[in-house]
């Protein structure tokens, strides 16, 4: 059978070596051994029959005799890509729709030979870094999960550094498709504005946003790229390239390192270390280092949360955010609300400044040929960002968040791991168009070093669980909802109470929040999610249920009995009986 190489698959499939009903099968089944050790990094999967349905097609055409690029290769989407005929979420299960078309992307993978397995979690609406925000869990590095695996394509990541399948489309506004790449030791290629459609993409900020690949290596993007760069008519942020210039990144180019002063690594010594060792093994492909100076690029990225594109991502789910603003993650929640308040003049001063510091860097591509920059500073525990999940999110896009603002293409690359074997890695950033040279130097950079192992899989056993019905704020697509997803719960199903519970809605609680009580003969069934968590996430989520709430048992309408929210009789001073709406859900929506 092939390995998991996107250039390999493609040719063994094409020259008989394997069929792509075979190598399709084989990602089944890795797939569904992955489950057992992150289940939360898919959203949705195909049923397993109409992917072999799709494999056998690919074979049928390659007997028919035709030249497909991408044969048999299995792939994933983050799910904020539509694919036809699947529920595209955007990480938020209120804002679900059916696609009625795939986005033309997928549609050039599927015409190349590609078959599609599923879609991946996200940070929701593309809004974050850390791969914590949704409500689907919190994906971990693959290395070692008790760290993030870096967002929003959280989920695109980490299939692919499992080793499920070999290539998984991302999206990058801000440093999306690049930062979980360098945590889970892959090639992260976000092209130039334009190059790719995004036409079938769920907008973040629409002028920004550009859809991305992730590949073991190097020589798999540029294969990728060449089925995908292609000019779409119907996006209208799509673009034609200009015409040929000459090359920037032959043997002898100049390329740009910044100074210590302006180098932030938050005292990670180690990505420090690993960082300083890259500008000689760049130098080893030809290049000479040229000090310069970050301050443009790094105003230019305070414009992305502090300036009009904030305005632009509520423009993506502005009738989200007013009927429901409860469905969205509160965290996102708050970044996105931010924007309604922008006026006018203050976008046109962000646009002006944007000019001003687009300006610095056309001088700054007269004096390199390519920026390398660390991809991300540090890393972080996934308790970490719990604790404090807008900071230290903020800190992981220091070198990524104006790349796209600036019109730069990217690819980031391995450049080793820490002792604790969570990855680092580095950025190759040039001017728009720059791609295929960029491309290519990621290869040239991979073969100068010594070749990276990366470390062992994290496939440790799933510890002892506990099953947890929640009833109010901590449903899916509510406020609370991320206590559950950043330690991985997993949404076991939906249900009901026995019949013999009553539900207030209690006062002065913010957010609100009900009370679920055990009456007997008087009540009646409530709507409930179940969640199952390992022992010790379930113990530290209890920690923080405050009063006049607790943790129980709760009934459920199979018979069976599950921890779950109980409340004091304190609870339903000045409580509002809402039992007749069935649910915490109903309630609100009839607010």
């Amino acid at each position: 059978m092939p390995g998991l190489s996107v250039s390999q698959i493609a040719l063994d499939v094409s020259e008989g070596r394997a069929t792509c009903e075979q190598v399709v099968l084989a990602a089944l089944e890795r797939a569904a051994g992955y489950d057992a050790v992150q289940p939360q990094a898919w959203i949705a999967r195909r049923d397993q029959a109409e992917v072999l349905a799709d494999a056998r097609r690919v074979d049928a055409r390659r007997a028919a005799g035709e030249r497909l690029a991408l044969a048999g290769v299995p792939y994933a989407v983050k799910d904020n890509i539509d694919v036809a005929g699947m529920p595209t979420t955007a990480g938020c299960p209120q804002f679900t729709y059916v696609a009625a078309q795939s986005a033309t992307v997928v549609a050039r993978l599927q015409a190349a030979g590609a078959v599609l397995l599923g879609k991946t979690n996200l940070d929701q609406f593309a809004t974050g870094l850390a791969g914590t925000r949704s409500p689907y869990g919190a994906p971990a590095c693959v290395f070692n999960r008790q760290y993030i695996s870096g967002g929003s394509s959280s989920g695109s990541a980490v299939v692919v550094a499992a080793g499920v399948v070999p290539l998984a489309l991302g999206s990058d506004t801000a440093g999306s498709g690049r930062v979980p790449a360098a945590f889970n030791g892959l090639v992260g290629y976000k092209p130039t504005r334009g190059r790719w459609s995004s036409t079938g993409l769920v907008p973040a900020c629409r002028s920004l946003d550009c859809v991305t690949s992730f590949t073991t290596d190097a020589a798999d993007a540029a294969l990728v790229d060449s089925v995908l760069a292609a000019f779409d008519d119907a996006d209208p942020y799509s673009r034609q390239p200009p015409g040929a210039a000459p090359a920037r990144l032959g043997p002898a180019f100049r390329f740009g390192v910044a100074g210590d002063a302006q180098l932030e690594f938050l005292g990670d010594s180690e990505a420090r270390a690993l960082y300083e060792a890259a500008p000689e093994r760049l130098a080893r492909c030809g290049g000479r280092p040229v000090q310069v100076d970050l301050s443009p690029l790094l105003q230019a990225a305070q414009l992305l949360y502090a300036g009009p594109w904030v305005a632009e991502r509520v423009v993506a789910i502005e009738d989200l955010l007013r009927s429901q603003p409860g469905a969205l993650h509160p965290v996102v929640r708050s970044i996105i609300q931010a924007g309604s308040g922008i006026s006018g003049a203050q976008a046109f001063r962000g646009f002006h400044r944007l000019q001003e510091y687009l300006r610095a860097t056309q001088h700054l591509w007269e004096r390199i040929d390519v920026l390398l920059l660390p991809t991300v500073p540090t890393i972080y525990r996934l308790a970490e960002v719990l604790a404090e999940p807008v900071g230290l999110n903020a800190n992981l896009g220091i070198y990524t968040n104006f790349v796209n603002l600036l019109d730069m293409s990217a690819v980031a690359i391995p450049a080793g791991f820490r002792a604790n074997g969570t990855g680092f890695g580095v950025s190759l950033i040039g001017p728009a168009w720059a791609d295929p040279e960029l491309i290519a130097l990621a290869g040239r950079f991979g073969a100068t070093g010594p070749r990276l192992e990366a470390p062992a899989l994290d496939l440790a056993a799933r510890l002892a669980t506990v099953r947890l019905a929640v009833v109010g704020a901590h449903l899916s697509g509510m406020p609370l909802n991320w206590q559950l997803a950043a330690r991985n719960a997993r949404l076991v199903g939906r249900t009901r109470t026995a019949a013999a519970y009553r539900l207030y809605a209690m006062a002065g609680q913010s957010p609100p929040k009900p009370a679920l009580v055990h009456v007997g003969a008087a009540g009646r069934a409530i709507e409930v999610e179940v969640y199952e968590l390992d022992i010790a996430s379930f113990g530290t989520f209890v920690a923080e249920v405050p009063a006049p709430l607790a943790i129980g048992s709760v009934d459920l309408e199979d018979g069976s009995a599950v921890r779950g929210f109980v409340a004091e009789p304190r609870a339903l001073i000045g409580a509002e009986d809402i039992t007749a709406s069935g649910g915490w859900r109903a309630y609100i929506a009839s607010r």
